[in-house]
């Protein structure tokens, strides 16, 4: 059983409707990429919609040359900027690749049309949207109300396969601390 809204989620509803999982299918390509892929660089327009089957990906922004993580994905998860990919503007964020990655790539185009032809399928789409969005206010306000360490232990405990996969210089990005303070802290648990 597929996590809801999870790219095998969506696919097996697609699967449903023989003619859209036909189009859908011709129009998604699988691409291999190694780590450290730059699929999205901030301030570029994203055209393509990410399906993760295998690796990690990070979204990322540079701050006075500092490079900040605020998400990670992993399988079964999608990845854009849909602020970009909706609005056709400019995103806010670079999407790299941590670890060599298998993607399920679907161009803004074919995007589209697929929405356009079957509505579940925008709706299923939407959902993604309102996930990420609480996702979100969930990351802002544990900035707001949570110490540094109860944003680690936060992770330990709801995100364990960031910690077993992410190198440490990125998980202390995410969680808004240097590499020192994260040893440190792990190192006090």
């Amino acid at each position: 059983m597929f996590q809801k809204n999870s790219i095998g989620h969506i696919i097996d509803i697609l699967k449903k409707d023989k003619k859209t999982w036909d189009q859908f299918q011709s129009y998604i390509v699988e691409k291999e990429i190694p780590s450290k892929t730059t699929l999205l660089a901030e301030n570029k327009i994203a055209s393509h919609i990410f399906f993760i089957k295998r690796g990690c990906l990070r979204k990322w922004f540079n701050k006075d040359g500092k490079d900040i993580t605020f998400q990670f994905f992993f399988e079964g998860q999608s990845v854009a900027s849909f602020d970009s990919f909706i609005n056709g503007e400019p995103g806010l964020f670079s999407i790299e690749s941590i670890e060599p990655s298998i993607l399920y790539v679907l161009k803004k185009s074919d995007f589209d049309k697929l929405i356009i032809a079957n509505p579940n399928v925008k709706d299923l789409f939407q959902n993604l949207v309102f996930q990420r969005l609480s996702y979100y206010s969930h990351l802002f306000l544990s900035r707001i109300k949570d110490s540094p360490k109860e944003r680690y232990m936060d992770l330990l405990q709801n995100q364990p396969d960031i910690i077993k996969r992410v190198p440490q210089h990125y998980i202390a990005s995410y969680l808004g601390i240097t590499s020192v303070s994260l040893s440190r802290i792990r190192n006090r648990k």
